[in-house]
């Protein structure tokens, strides 16, 4: 089997331990970076909801001020948010490259993405279902999650896994400034050396990643669909 990696992908077979070390890479980024976004984002989606105009606590100011954050790192592109953060990325890891380089950058760049696919998710809530569960005495954080979460668990799967796919494509562009991983391995050995056999195995690594994502998000999104109609027709009958 070597021997035909050999022959095929005679490049890659070259440098096959680099190539390990970087797809290695590109995944420490992705689940430190993306775990620490989900919460982030999910609760600053939360909070906009929460403090938005005829929200259940109103909070003008509160809600311009973290709306206003927001829309200002999404209007950043990626790689311009790379270089602006460098030395406040420098001062809180103490380095503005490899894996630990590239974590707050992936977060400013993923969090506000994250929390507007949050805010429009909870949005869909029914209201009357708001309104019966504060008649019944349910204070703020009962609302927050035993009906606003509760009830947008499919389109918060669904959002999670979009902002997933986006997040992969966020750390590949990062390997274009030395945060190592994939991108940077793409760059520097494929194009950099005219080796295009490196070039396509890290498309190929980056498409089924992807396509994993997409099948276990749908899975999910899917069977928790079925639940919530299964819930329906049973308190219904």
């Amino acid at each position: 089997m070597p021997a035909i990696f050999e022959v095929i992908t005679p490049n890659l077979y070259s440098y096959w331990y680099k190539f390990l070390k970087n797809c290695l890479a590109t995944f420490q980024m992705f689940i430190i970076s993306g775990s620490i976004s989900f919460v982030l984002g999910l609760i600053f989606g939360v909070v906009l909801i929460v403090f938005k105009k005829d929200g259940i606590k109103e909070n003008k100011v509160i809600h311009t001020i973290i709306s206003g954050i927001i829309n200002l790192f999404r209007s950043i592109p990626f790689v311009i948010l790379l270089v602006f953060l460098i030395p406040f990325t420098r001062a809180i890891v103490h380095t503005a490259i490899g894996v630990k380089g590239a974590i707050i950058p992936l977060i400013f760049g993923t969090v506000p993405f994250f929390s507007r696919q949050v805010e429009t998710s909870l949005e869909n809530v029914n209201p009357g279902k708001i309104e019966a569960a504060r008649s019944m005495g349910s204070g703020t954080f009962g609302l927050i999650f035993r009906v606003y979460l509760h009830e947008s668990v499919p389109e918060l799967i669904r959002v999670t896994t979009i902002t997933a796919i986006s997040l992969v494509g966020l750390t590949t562009m990062a390997g274009a400034v030395g945060a190592g991983g994939l991108g940077d391995f793409a760059i520097n050995y494929g194009q950099g050396l005219n080796h295009s056999d490196i070039i396509y195995a890290c498309i190929i690594v980056l498409l089924l990643f992807i396509c994993l994502l997409q099948f276990i998000g749908s899975f999910s999104a899917k069977k928790t669909t079925n639940r919530e109609l299964f819930e329906k027709k049973h308190v219904q009958a």
